[in-house]
């Protein structure tokens, strides 16, 4: 491993590497974007890579590296070896705009990975970060690209007719001139397959759900970290014990007694069942956060004559609001996107909620355009909630980590 301690070699290395990173990740969004044909070479990238590796480590410029790639994109095509193939369809300006997307990728990312090597002998500290750099922004486009094409293709999908589906269905390119023909298919789905009704729907179950999980969750909660009980301890240790029976086992006791009850097929049963699914894990997180507040708070609050109940309304909750912020928005999370009791306890579409309806556009007789719509429509509000909460439900899971 000493001999890779040399930034002249560690420089190339990565070079090489993250060149064929970049050319798959540009190929695959101009692919997406405009339909064409785009392919990363192995050798192109190769040979890309390993000059801006040693030019790097060697100048760690940026204005000198980025317009190296560029050139070096625009030349190497004229002896075989560019870091890019394009179909034959694929005007010049596509290949320019893609070639600018590769350079800006490579140099101003190799710049950033090899910022503290040098061109001799590298420490093993020196040598490790360049390593983990490389490493965290190869990762970040892996993960990235597995999150975010699917939903693409989910979108564009929508966005398209029936005939250029049946066209071309890998062509996720847009033709701006339909204008607001283009959202077709979601007034579609509002008009005529009742998805209005079904946001509503699941609205209210995951509201109501997420407060009969905290009335349950948190004095159950409270009651395990605080209180001494016989076997406190096996039932603080095995309140996630149900996540370990698969749903599907209990999908049949479940689907025969609220048959025969009656509860099957109605909004009150599927609000009945789905805090079932989310109290064990609301229970689970709480007590590690109630067990993270000073108890001589509370015990303060007894000395001056407060009830147990009133210290818990007066000085516990409100102290355990970004707790309770964060598992609510968990548990609607849970809630908005359960499925299986869902599919199985509900025949009506007049109170299906969101998931069950996505499940009735799953058919051979409905545009696959309308699918994409519906999984779009049940998708973007859950992500857009938990991107504007997310940092509220990061504080409240981590805040009662550390005790004091």
């Amino acid at each position: 491993m000493r001999h890779l301690y040399y930034g002249y070699i560690t420089g190339p290395i990565i070079g090489i590497l993250w060149t064929l990173v970049v050319g798959t990740s540009v190929s695959i969004l101009m692919a997406f974007a405009t339909g064409g044909a785009y392919l990363p070479t192995i050798w192109g990238s190769a040979l890309v890579g390993l000059i801006l590796g040693l030019l790097t480590v060697r100048l760690k410029n940026l204005t000198i590296i980025i317009p190296t790639a560029f050139i070096l994109a625009i030349l190497l095509p004229f002896i075989g070896l560019g870091p890019l193939a394009y179909g034959d369809s694929i005007p010049l300006s596509m290949q320019a705009i893609s070639s600018l997307f590769f350079c800006l990728g490579t140099g101003w990312a190799l710049v950033k990975y090899l910022e503290d090597s040098r061109w001799g002998q590298l420490t093993r500290h020196e040598f490790e970060d360049c390593v983990i750099k490389f490493l965290t922004g190869s990762g970040m486009v892996f993960f990235t690209a597995i999150v975010l094409i699917p939903f693409y293709v989910m979108v564009m999908t929508s966005l398209k007719s029936q005939q250029e589906l049946l066209i071309n269905p890998l062509d996720f390119s847009l033709d701006l001139d339909k204008g607001w023909g283009l959202l077709r298919s979601y007034f579609e789905l509002f008009n005529e397959f009742n998805f209005g009704s079904y946001m509503i729907t699941s609205f209210i179950v995951s509201v109501t759900t997420v407060i009969i999980t905290l009335l349950f969750s948190v004095p159950g909660a409270y009651a395990i970290a605080r209180f001494k009980f016989a076997g406190q301890g096996a039932l603080s240790r095995s309140i996630l014990l149900i996540y370990m029976v698969p749903m599907i086992v209990l999908a049949l006791p479940i689907y025969v007694v609220f048959s025969t009850t009656g509860l099957r097929n109605t909004i009150l049963g599927i609000i009945l069942i789905y805090p079932v699914t989310t109290i064990p894990v609301a229970l689970y997180m709480l007590q590690g956060y109630f067990r993270g507040l000073p108890a001589e708070v509370e015990e303060a609050g007894l000395m001056d004559g407060l009830s147990r109940l009133v210290v818990i309304w007066k000085i516990t909750l409100p102290l355990s609001l970004p707790a309770m912020a964060s598992v609510s928005l968990y548990v609607f999370m849970i809630a908005w996107n359960e499925f299986l009791l869902a599919f199985m306890l509900l025949d009506d579409p007049k109170i299906f909620t969101l998931t069950r309806g996505v499940a009735m556009l799953n058919s051979s007789e409905i545009p696959r355009q309308h699918l994409m719509a519906g999984a779009v429509v049940s998708t973007v509000p859950i992500i857009t909630i938990f991107m504007a909460l997310e940092r509220f439900m990061t504080r409240g899971l981590t805040a009662g980590s550390v005790k004091g």
